[in-house]
């Protein structure tokens, strides 16, 4: 936008009748010395300023008192305690504090927690072959990290922190698991399970890759027949494929894809089925599944896929060449019949599927297969759609009263099996008694504390704890037996979000009351390898807990920041597939060869790791360029949810950013604080200022417009910084006259050392205390407050003079765009818009001959506006 220099004219004259010339002194240097005596910032200053700063800037924790504030809940995925931060981990955190510290300016009360995802193998693997105590391994781990994390100065709420192994916490995992069970959510079968022969523990399929290789440690897959415990997510299937629809989710983009995806259309129902004939070494019970549960009652056969687990052929018979019978059937409750099973591949097996149910009456395909293996059957009238409607209806209900099934779920969806037959892990609060069966533990017993056990072999599990185990039955007193299994850790992680709310609280879960002024988290920082899992189960509980009342809203995070893996450059030598160092590889001509032995080097790009020699240590980086280089190194160039192909090309670019702020604060500050109120009373009336001076608003508003977008819609905080390096260009344009005496180039700079502030706190808030140091200032009381530091500064607001923008589009392809005062635009009603769109000559002769279906007007507050006409085609003009 260009302002007119009447308007400027005016602004001058505002200047010397309205504005009160500031007078105060702010001492800004960190360590008594005037840093601002030098020319650039080097890196020892940088360390002096953080130094400094360190216990300044993070004075602002979330205030549970405080009920005039709007709440603002951000989390970034909590760590497994390994020890040793990686820069994936400080890419997340930085993102994670940038944004919190955002909204804090904004004027939210923020809630920033952290923790730790303390249980599971890799703590066990560890200390069984260092022989030492998971327990202590684990909290040695964090005790690491903790002071690693401390040296970037992360604003976290530590106050709330949470250890999933504690049992403070992990009690009320199994109170969680007790709710599930209460509810009928829990069940124990025996089930052919993925086994883990590397790790020797169970699998759920969701962790098992397509290769048939387990997640973790990559070792092929096995089936076992075990009894285990699972959740039953089926119910929650349809809820939680619908809730994907909630207009309240932002920024979920292909993870709600993946989710959809991952649940499956909810098009058909999964029963239960009991096994008539007791076969040696198999299930009890056959799960199928149907698109048409109205006609179970008609089913005439159960088939199994051959290369099925299920297919024992020492238990069957040959009806043909393709076709075998097992010596078993299974009972069809809906009508008493007992169906016979065969093992074929001559049915449609539904995708991820072995099982299947024939019903004859309504599938053609069914009727050839019973003919085939000589079924008789007789055939039933196809039902109205209201009958099948309402028979659906009846069989699906008598099928959950069961406990069978009966609820709409999609072919590939199953249960989660929660039982792991490991040490480290939530001890699961059930007592097994031969007289009773099994029950679960009181709650008043809980927690069920993780018994020590010494860990002198690979496999250990709770079955070595003797004394543990033995216990009397809750319900008759019988001497009884502790269940040895353990949770899968993603139950821990499944609902730790809300234990953040109330992490001290003795007597519950957490405050019911607590949960509904802070729940569901606004935004959820972390990774996309955790897109289907932990997304699905901390979805999955949050419904269940909804169901319950016990927590405001189904969905638990509105907003998702899903980061990118930070990749490192890869030489592998391409015969041998030996990963190198990078000192240990040269480029000859366009290829690059190993010094050594001049054999062939394969240049990648992969996720870093110390066996590849490809990690860039983040304690290294911080030691050479300091927290807040690092901090936009990181951000700075690639989007958030990119992958981050790491290079030292991105540090000059930074480095020399932060010098040329230096520079423009220390010449603002040098004039000001050597020149007299009178000099720089007058203010200069030639065209020079006048148009720097109107570039000053431009330039201020358009880059406040541009960052605040991308920090709180597009998510990309690389844009921003790019925006701000725009703004930083634009102070070092104007003239020495501007820069000295000009108000609005006063206003452009205190928003520039604001804006920085989430992102870089330490530098910002020296940069802000020189700038407050200045003798004497033309900026308004109203708009920042000089005797504070940077962090407790208000988001700077755009100007209500400022040319804001409204896009005309019709049927989404925009035509026109409108600039309109931010003051206008906000009160804009979608009459006045409209009026204002059709007016415009080149909308008028795109609507020509169309007939106006529907009008939509969408404004984000403090930015640019969206008027969408719909159409369609018709012979009338606009005018009739």
């Amino acid at each position: 936008m260009k302002i007119t220099k009447l308007f400027c004219r005016r602004l001058l004259v505002y200047y010397k009748n309205h504005v009160m010339f500031r007078n105060v002194t702010v001492r800004h240097a960190s360590t008594g010395v005037n840093l601002f005596s030098n020319e650039t910032v080097s890196n020892s200053m940088k360390k002096d300023i953080e130094r400094y700063w360190k216990d300044k800037i993070n004075l602002h924790k979330f205030d549970e008192t405080d009920s005039t504030r709007e709440k603002f809940y951000v989390l970034s995925m909590f760590p497994y305690p390994s020890g040793l931060l990686h820069m994936g981990h400080i890419r997340v955190y930085t993102i994670s504090d940038a944004v919190a510290r955002f909204y804090r300016m904004k004027g939210y009360n923020v809630l920033h927690p952290m923790g730790w995802d303390a249980f599971g193998l890799p703590a066990e693997n560890a200390a069984i072959e260092k022989q030492i105590d998971p327990d202590k391994w684990t909290r040695e781990n964090i005790e690491k990290m903790q002071n690693q994390l401390s040296l970037l100065n992360y604003a976290f709420d530590w106050d709330r922190e949470i250890c999933t192994c504690n049992p403070e916490y992990y009690k009320w995992t199994q109170e969680l698991f007790l709710k599930l069970y209460e509810k009928g959510f829990v069940y124990q079968k025996e089930a052919f399970v993925n086994w883990d022969p590397v790790d020797e523990t169970v699998l759920a399929e969701e962790q098992v890759d397509p290769n048939n290789c387990s997640w973790r440690s990559g070792a092929k897959v096995e089936k076992r027949l075990l009894n285990q415990w699972f959740i039953r997510t089926t119910p929650f299937a349809k809820s939680l494929f619908d809730g994907l629809k909630n207009p309240t989710l932002k920024q979920w983009g292909d993870i709600k894809k993946i989710q959809k995806n991952w649940i499956g259309e909810c098009n058909g129902t999964s029963f239960e089925l009991q096994l008539v004939t007791d076969i040696p070494n198999y299930p009890k019970t056959i799960n199928v599944w149907t698109d048409i549960p109205e006609y179970i009652e008609y089913a005439k056969f159960v088939a199994i896929r051959s290369s099925s687990l299920l297919n024992r052929a020492e238990h069957c018979h040959n009806v043909d060449e393709e076709i075998k019978a097992l010596d078993a059937k299974v009972l069809n409750p809906f009508n008493g019949e007992e169906l016979p099973i065969f093992v074929t591949d001559k049915v449609s097996f539904q995708p991820f599927r072995d099982t299947y149910i024939g019903i004859p009456s309504a599938s053609m395909d069914d009727y050839q297969f019973s003919e085939t293996v000589g079924i008789e059957f007789q055939r039933h009238s196809v039902r109205s759609s209201e009958e099948q409607q309402s028979k659906r209806a009846e069989v699906l209900s008598k099928a959950q009263k069961w406990k069978i099934g009966g609820y709409l779920v999609s072919s590939r969806l199953q249960d989660w099996l929660i039982s792991r037959q490991r040490y480290w892990g939530t001890p699961i609060p059930i007592i097994h008694c031969s007289n009773c069966g099994a029950q679960p533990v009181p709650r008043d017993q809980l927690p069920i504390l993780l018994p020590k056990v010494k860990l002198l072999n690979k496999k250990s599990t709770l079955n070595e704890a003797k004394d543990w185990l033995n216990t009397s039955c809750p319900k008759c007193g019988d001497q009884a037996l502790r269940e040895m299994d353990t949770m899968d850790t993603f139950v821990d992680s499944s609902w730790y979000f809300l234990r953040y709310i109330d992490p001290k609280n003795t007597e519950n879960m957490f405050s019911i009351d607590k949960v509904k002024k802070l729940f569901p988290v606004d935004l959820y920082i972390g990774g996309k390898e955790h897109a289907v899992l932990h997304l699905y189960y901390a979805r999955f509980i949050s419904h269940f807990l909804h169901s319950e009342n016990l927590i405001p809203t189904q969905e638990p995070f509105k907003q998702l920041l899903v980061q990118g893996m930070v990749m490192g450059k890869t030489y592998q030598v391409q015969n041998t597939g030996k990963y190198l160092n990078a000192n240990e590889v040269e480029k000859v001509g366009e290829q690059y060869v190993e010094k050594s032995t001049k054999e062939l080097v394969n240049v990648t790009w992969e996720k870093m790791s110390k066996s590849k020699h490809n990690g860039v240590d983040p304690l290294e980086l911080l030691n050479t360029h300091g927290i807040d280089t690092t901090r936009l190194l990181i951000l700075a160039d690639v989007a958030p949810t990119s992958t981050r192909n790491w290079s030292d090309d991105t540090i000059p670019g930074i480095i020399n950013w932060q010098n040329r702020l230096w520079k423009t604060v220390k010449t603002f500050i040098d004039y000001r604080n050597n020149v007299t109120m009178e000099e720089l009373g007058e203010i200069p009336t030639n065209s020079k200022f006048i148009d720097d001076d109107a570039y000053m608003f431009d330039s201020r508003n358009y880059f406040l417009k541009a960052v605040t977008f991308n920090i709180i819609y597009s998510q990309q905080l690389s844009v921003a910084i790019s925006r701000m390096q725009g703004l930083t260009n634009s102070l070092r344009k104007v003239s020495q006259d501007c820069l000295r005496k000009s108000r609005e180039f006063e206003r452009a700079l205190a928003v520039q050392i604001i804006m920085l502030a989430p992102l870089a706190p330490h530098f910002a808030s020296e940069l802000w205390a020189a700038f407050c140091s200045a003798k004497y200032h033309l900026i308004n009381e109203n708009e920042v407050k000089l005797n504070k530091n940077v962090m407790e500064q208000n988001w700077p607001e755009i100007d209500m003079e400022y040319n804001m923008e409204m896009k005309i589009s019709i049927n989404g392809i925009c035509y026109k765009k409108m600039k309109i005062p931010r003051y206008k635009l906000e009160k804009l009603q979608i009459d006045a818009a409209f009026d204002l769109a059709v007016n415009e000559p080149s909308i008028q002769k795109r609507l020509k001959n169309r007939k106006i279906v529907d009008t939509k007007f969408f404004s984000r507050v403090g930015c640019d506006a969206t008027m969408n006409i719909l159409t369609k085609k018709c012979t009338e003009s606009l005018a009739s």
